[in-house]
This record gives C-alpha cells, structure tokens and sequence, in this order.
C-alpha cells in the first residue's frame, strides 16, 4: 500500500511522517520487512531533511495472512468497506474476538474468512470497536496498521462517536436527558460483572429517552468512554437495567433472550479521505418482532 504527501515546511523526514500519523512501530516495520520511504522517487531514512515541496512517498509493507486467527467460514453482513476501514453488523451470541473460553466463532474469526474468499494482500485483523457477545450492531475494523493506528488516535480525543439503542422498563433516575458520570470497576464476586465503584476506571454516558412504547422504555446512548458492561452498569445502576440482562437484574418477562442493547451508528472523519463516514445497522429481529420501532 502506498501514501504520498508533499512537505509544505523544511524539516527531517521523521518529523514529517510522524505529523501524518505514521508511528515509531510503523517506521520499524517499514524499515525491517519491506517497506520503503522515498524522497522525490529516490529512497531515504527518516534523518533525511526536507525542503518545501519535496514529494515524500511510504510503501507499506505486505502484513501477509496472520495464521494466529483461525478462519471460520460464516455469513457476515458488511455494513461499510473501502481499502482502509470494514464495518459489520455484528448479531447478537458472537464474540468480538477470540478468547480462552470461546477460540472460535467470533467475528474476527468470521472475517478472517471473507478476507480470505476475496483473496486480499492483508489479512491481519485489527479491531477498532468491540461489542459484547450479546451485544449486536455496528463493528468497526481496520483493514491495515496504519489505518488502525490513525482511528485509535481519533478515538483517543474522542472523534469516534457510538450510538446505541438501550431499552429498559424503568426511567433512568436522572430524566429524559442527561450524563451518567460514575467510575465502573470489577465486581470483587465475579470476573464477568461489573460494578460502578470509587475505586473504578472513569466512565461517562449520554442518554436520550426517545419514546415509550408501553411499559418499554427506548434510550438512545451515546459513549464519551468506553469501558466494559457501560451502558449496562450504568443504567443498572440508575434504576433502568436493560430488559434481558439477567447479570445486571434486568426483566426477563419480554421475548428477547439477551440484553437489549443494540450499537446502531458509528460515525467518524476518514483520515485518508477526509469525509465524515456514518455507518448504521438496522434494529435487528430479535427487538423488531415484538417492538415495533
């Protein structure tokens, strides 16, 4: 894969590239396997200075196959995909990636495979947004390093903006509007559960009663944070537990057989474009067949 910029200020080659996003570790492993900086189609090293209007070209290196992942050929649902960036509609029951307890059937595993049937160059797989195995909607993915690097750092200063659809049974106790600022650490009982506790993770959510649907009530959530179980623990917490979430003491009296919470849009500035990408997933049938949103 190959980038070109041209300097617009005297400086050396490292500064330069360091302003464009490209990391120490990119730089490594451009240097060590296969890659290449040239200089006005001549290769340097990054001690290179530059004048203004010298033409800077990266070749990234091939990051090949991956074999840690194991492929397993399932359906996936590719909500967004350019050279850079793959979204998918993750269903509920999946993982996001792979663990002790569940080696396979996450999505990373599922697309590993479709990497694999459209025969791409680069099939390591980069995760930039998880869910929860019972957690569906947008999935985010970053198809090379560099690409993956850039989004962290937007994510970091908070530019990647979530939005999830909650639904509860009870008001949360703060309104129809408001932010829930309370820090979530582990439960002492479980390695599973969270818990809001002083002694926890900074964790702040935003949230919008949309409408009431019966005794249903429909948030719209937003993230400024990402930490496990948030929005669950949050509005636990709160007065509200999801409808399903039987780990946070959620009703169980409604025809859905997992919490409910879905991450309907994901929204960001594309790096190498520059456009503002959304991405959104459709309310999925598990919630749609009984509430009609």
């Amino acid at each position: 894969m190959i980038f070109e910029w041209q300097a617009e200020e005297a400086s050396l080659t490292r500064t330069f590239l360091k302003h464009h996003g490209i990391s120490r570790r990119l730089l490594s492993r451009i240097k060590f396997h296969g890659g290449q900086i040239l200089v006005n189609g001549v290769e340097q090293n990054v001690r290179h200075p530059l004048n203004i209007g010298d033409k800077v070209t990266v070749m990234l290196p091939s990051e090949g196959k991956q074999e840690i992942i194991e492929a397993i050929d399932l359906p996936i649902n590719i909500l967004f995909e350019d050279d850079h960036y793959i979204a998918v509609n993750k269903p509920a029951g999946y993982t996001s990636i792979p663990s002790q307890y569940n080696p396979q059937g996450s999505m990373a595993n599922i697309l590993k495979a479709y990497y694999q049937r459209q025969d791409y160059e680069n099939q390591v797989i980069h995760v930039v947004t998880r869910l929860d195995r019972d957690t569906s909607g947008v999935m985010l993915f970053a198809k090379h390093a560099f690409a993956h690097g850039l989004i962290d750092q937007q994510m970091q200063k908070q530019g990647l903006e979530k939005t999830y659809l909650a639904l509860a049974d009870h008001h949360v106790k703060e309104g129809d509007h408001g932010f829930i600022d309370d820090p979530i650490a582990r439960s002492p009982r479980s390695i599973v559960e969270r818990r809001v506790h002083e002694s926890g993770q900074d964790a702040l959510t935003e949230f919008w009663l949309d409408q009431e649907i019966g005794d249903v009530k429909v948030y719209r959530v937003q993230l400024h944070t990402g930490r496990t179980h948030q929005i669950r623990v949050h509005f636990a917490f709160h007065g509200a537990p999801l409808i399903g979430d039987d780990l946070y003491g959620g009703s169980l009296a409604y025809p859905i057989q997992r919490q409910a919470l879905h991450c309907q849009s994901l929204k960001f500035r594309h790096h190498f474009t520059g456009e503002l990408i959304e991405i959104k997933a459709p309310v999925p049938d598990d919630i749609s067949s009984w509430l009609p949103l």
